[in-house]
């Protein structure tokens, strides 16, 4: 019995170590593949490359002409131009999309929470009104909400941005949050009924905590949002107290010799806070949108 077992133990082992042959066919798919991903890859790489090159030539070595080469003396002053002309603008930056990421996540999480817990009477029909201000272009509404601005009083510069990015930014982060809160177990939600909680309380000390996966996602996508806006900066600040997206196109645009280096060294600072974030926060981001796509 035991010369048996073995035997089979052995025979088992040699199938095992044993490799069987690849399919032709699916080596074929799969080397298409992994050639198609280093293409797009290289297309979406190549533009990197020319800003990142750029910003280290001199104007004349910035020609459209030589985009694609190296510099021949490798300059730091774009750099040091850039960031002169844009860090103040970066700071004002940082003091409108930090609030207004925080403040607008926050209302839409009170929003998603009542209208997926509370079915009051029109709840729907509350719901679709908010979503409908997601399919309002933000060039149709600008003369009247800058008539509107104007009629309250509002600073221009930073408090303005911050309240009209809060108020944009509720459609999407009340979608999001809604449909997080739709895959939450109700028994969780009765739970803290049952304990004696009424609705506040229920969502600070039960909902609140578990809504981390859906704030990440919607923090990522407020800050970027608020961060590469261009048409409210225009419209709602100016050089002097508009964020980094407005103070760039000035740098860009300031002289009838464009100092194209100065212009893609502005480019890439601008962009380094939105790439840190993706970067540090990209693998919550993409859990935090799948966590509310299963109910249950």
């Amino acid at each position: 019995m035991t010369t048996t077992s073995t035997s089979t133990d052995v025979a088992a082992g040699r199938t095992r170590g044993r490799r069987h042959p690849i399919d032709p066919r699916f080596a074929l798919s799969r080397t298409l593949r992994y050639a198609a991903l280093l293409f797009f890859l290289v297309v979406v790489l190549i533009p990197v490359y020319v800003l990142l090159i750029t910003s280290f030539k001199g104007q004349g070595d910035a020609a459209a002409a030589r985009a694609w080469n190296l510099p021949t003396v490798w300059i730091l002053d774009n750099w040091h131009e850039a960031w002169v002309t844009l860090a103040p603008a970066i700071g004002r930056s940082m003091l409108m999309v930090v609030p207004a990421s925080i403040i607008s996540a926050m209302l839409g999480s009170m929003n998603g929470f009542v209208l997926s817990r509370w079915r009051f009477r029109g709840a729907d029909i509350v719901f679709t009104l908010i979503l409908f201000g997601m399919f309002i272009p933000y060039q149709a509404v600008m003369i009247p909400l800058l008539q509107l601005v104007l009629g309250i009083g509002l600073p221009s510069g930073v408090p303005t941005l911050i309240v009209l990015h809060v108020i944009y930014g509720i459609p999407i982060t009340t979608l999001i949050f809604r449909n997080y809160y739709e895959s939450v177990p109700a028994e969780l939600v009765e739970a803290g009924r049952v304990d004696g909680a009424g609705m506040l309380r229920t969502y600070w000390s039960i909902v609140l905590p578990i809504s981390i996966p859906s704030f990440v996602v919607v923090l990522i996508w407020q800050f970027t949002s608020a961060w590469n806006d261009f048409l409210f900066a225009v419209f709602f600040s100016s050089a002097q107290n508009g964020p980094v997206t407005l103070a760039l196109n000035n740098l860009a645009n300031g002289s009838i010799l464009a100092n194209y280096g100065a212009s893609m060294a502005g480019a890439l600072l601008a962009s380094a806070p939105t790439m840190i974030v993706y970067v540090v926060l990209g693998k919550y981001f993409i859990g935090g949108l799948m966590s509310g796509s299963v109910k249950g």
